[in-house]
This record gives structure tokens, C-alpha cells and sequence, in this order.
């Protein structure tokens, strides 16, 4: 292990064993100081996500992209602080950590025994919509995780969710699709967070004005096990309280060929996010290139992860 991976896996180390013991406007402050340190120094995270929010926002002046990019860097903190101390909270903080508008979508769809697929951007956080899932729903998931280097930071990532309640699978191996098919079948629920592709499958859609790549992976899980397909948005106010909304069901086409069906749904998934991203642009963490017209040559698995969020 390289000494920049020991420090990334101590420093997420630290951060579970020490913040979730802080008290809670202790820890906010903590996310805010961190997040204006980061904003003022101007890294390569900093200044991608002022990009990124160019294209969500392309009338914003200098100034405006400035304001939104250190309030996207607060979200961001927030986000990492919320989640060091997501295992000490109790159920009932969990409880009352999220209040989603429309949730019918989900509780009718797994009610009818389909099961539910969730798709969700990197909005806000959804490590604690998905322990709100776990603990005010009553439903254990299964999601995908990308492996991270070092593997100890991969497995802390990963018994952090489980300790959630979720099951996680990796996202390379080739085993992931199959899994997540059955656990469908069953009658499941499964999540992915699917605004960005890591795969060479991904499709390609109209995202804010411009070409982007999204995973294909929701719309064929749709299709071939016959699940149910809603987008979900998460966002941040000035209250304690996540607010999130599940949208409307995906529907499969009637007609054309399965990559036609996963291209139409694929756009619909990604119409859906920039509703929420559009509303709420400083809630989405997106750090990395996203559009074709930003990205260098066909990148690596292991191009553009700085501050990536697993």
C-alpha cells in the first residue's frame, strides 16, 4: 500500500471513529470550515465542480458560479459529516432525518411484489436516504459500490453500509447485474446512484444542453426482470432535515430493440435528474468530468476520483 493510500484510509478512519462522537453543531461547523478551506484553495475538485455547475446554470455570472460552487463544497461537507455520524445516530434521528414527497411511488411498488428499482444522482445524501429506507420503511436493499484503492478503504465503505442495513455488492467482478436481477425477481429493492458511467456499456443522453454518458444498468434491469423504475432526488434546505421526492415510474417502450428501450429510458432517468439538479444545483456533488466534451480520451477506471464519493 502506497503512503497516500495509508493516509486516505486513516483519514476516513478517523473521520468514523471521531466525528460521530462530536456533538452535532460542533460537527457542522467543523463541515463548514473544512468545506470554505477547500473552496478557498481552489483545487482541482473545486474548480470542476464550478464547471459542472456552468452547465447547469449558464447564464451565472463569475460571481454567482463562486457562490454556488462554496455552497457546493458546504453540501458536500455536510454530506461527508452526516455520514461519519450516521452509525451513532439513533433510529429515530434516522427517522426523522428525511421527509420524501410522493414516497406512494415506492411503498405501492414494493407493496405489489415487482420489485423497485431507485435512481438516484449525486445529490445531497444518499447514505442517509438509504438508512432512512432501512429504518422508517422497514426494507433492506441492495446497492453497487465501486472498489476503491486501498482495499481496507473499500471494506470500511462497505461494512459502513451494511451496518446500515444495506447489502452491497462490488461493481466490477461481472457478478453485480445477475444478483441484482434475482434480488428483483424476489420481489427486491435495489438502488444505484446512476448520473455518471464507469463502465464502457454506458449510454449516451442530453444532460443540460450537452452530451453526457449514464450507466445503462437501471433501464436493462427494468426490462429484463420487469421491475419498476423511479428516479429519486435528494436536496438540502435550511432545516436538519434531508428532503427528497421519488418521481414518477419509468416506463419501458412497446416497441424497438433493447438498446432503443435502454436509450429512451436511459433519457428519461437523466430528464428526471436535471429537474432536481436544476432546482438544487449546490446539492449536486459532482467533482469530475461528466460531459464527452470534458473528458479526455476514452478515460481509465481509475482517471478523475479526486473527491469522488464512493
Amino acid at each position: 500500500m502506497s503512503a497516500q493510500d495509508r493516509l486516505a484510509d486513516a483519514l476516513y478512519g478517523l473521520g468514523w471513529g471521531t466525528v460521530k462522537r462530536l456533538p452535532e453543531p460542533v460537527a457542522v461547523r467543523l463541515g463548514r470550515t473544512i468545506a470554505d478551506l477547500a473552496w478557498k484553495q481552489r483545487g482541482k475538485g473545486v474548480r470542476r465542480l464550478e464547471s459542472n455547475y456552468a452547465r447547469v446554470v449558464p447564464d451565472a455570472s463569475p460571481e454567482r458560479l463562486a457562490e454556488l460552487s462554496r455552497a457546493g463544497m458546504r453540501s458536500y461537507l455536510r454530506y461527508w459529516m452526516e455520514s461519519f455520524r450516521l452509525p451513532a445516530w439513533s433510529a429515530e434521528r434516522v427517522k426523522g432525518g428525511l421527509d420524501v414527497k410522493d414516497v406512494h411511488y415506492l411503498t405501492d411498488g414494493l407493496a405489489a411484489g415487482k420489485g423497485v428499482i431507485l435512481a438516484l444522482p449525486h445529490l445531497a445524501n444518499w447514505d442517509l436516504a438509504g438508512a432512512w429506507v432501512t429504518t422508517k420503511l422497514e426494507t433492506r436493499f441492495t446497492t453497487v459500490a465501486e472498489r476503491l484503492k486501498p482495499e481496507t478503504l473499500y471494506d470500511r465503505f462497505v461494512a459502513y453500509r451494511e451496518g446500515l442495513g444495506m447489502e452491497v455488492l462490488p461493481h466490477s467482478g461481472g457478478t453485480a447485474f445477475g444478483t441484482l436481477a434475482r434480488r428483483l425477481r424476489d420481489g427486491g429493492l435495489v438502488c444505484l446512484v446512476a448520473d455518471r458511467d464507469l463502465s464502457a456499456s454506458g449510454v449516451e443522453v442530453e444532460f443540460f444542453g450537452d452530451t453526457a454518458r449514464m450507466p445503462a444498468g437501471p433501464a436493462l434491469l427494468a426490462q429484463q426482470t420487469g421491475a419498476l423504475l423511479f428516479p429519486v432526488t435528494l436536496w438540502y434546505d435550511d432545516s436538519p432535515v434531508m428532503q427528497g421526492r421519488v418521481h414518477p415510474p419509468i416506463e419501458v417502450p412497446e416497441t424497438g430493440t433493447r438498446a432503443e428501450k435502454t436509450s429512451v429510458m436511459t433519457q428519461a432517468l437523466a430528464d428526471a435528474f436535471a429537474t432536481g439538479i436544476a432546482e438544487h444545483p449546490e446539492d449536486w456533488h459532482m467533482l469530475q468530468r461528466l460531459w464527452l466534451a470534458d473528458l479526455e480520451p476514452r478515460p481509465s477506471a481509475a482517471d478523475g476520483r479526486d473527491g469522488e464519493r464512493p
